[in-house]
């Protein structure tokens, strides 16, 4: 095979190509560059086996869409990238208690797992009194957006 003028075996070519994907799958963390890293993997063990060329570039399409197809909803589920909540997201759907009353368009105080925060209530113009329970539905600034508890 010849790139740009050189001549590359192509036991070659798939190690450079097995490197790349690899490296371009380290860099971005997709999930989605491995399954063509391992794809060129088989074509080079095919390429070291005497297969022809033909055979190695279908080999090498069959398994990076194989194993992309079957496998990656597989790791992305058991990896749970991006689905753990931080900080202030963690709050929302917490429930809260009341420590100074809330009036209509007039912050007052909610105990949040342990943690004071100044609240309002998600319709500005309802009184929630001190001691009622809440929930947390967001969080704007410093501020919690909260609404009564149904008993």
């Amino acid at each position: 095979m010849s790139f740009f003028g050189l001549t590359v075996s192509m036991s070659v070519f798939w190690l450079a190509a097995v490197i790349v994907f690899v490296i371009i799958e380290g860099l971005t963390m997709g999930l989605t560059t491995i399954w063509f890293a391992a794809g060129s993997a088989v074509a080079l063990v095919a390429t070291l086996l005497g297969a022809a060329v033909g055979v190695q570039i279908v080999l090498f399409f069959v398994v990076s869409v194989v194993f992309l197809l079957f496998t990656r909803k597989l790791f992305v589920k058991k990896l749970r990238t991006g689905t753990e909540k931080t900080n202030v997201d963690a709050l929302i759907g917490k429930e809260a208690v009341v420590k100074a009353s809330i009036r209509p368009f007039e912050p007052g105080i909610v105990r949040i797992g342990g943690q004071d925060w100044t609240a309002v209530c998600v319709d500005g113009e309802e009184m929630i009194a001190e001691g009622t329970e809440v929930e947390v539905v967001g969080i704007e600034g410093v501020r919690a957006i909260v609404r009564p508890l149904k008993s």
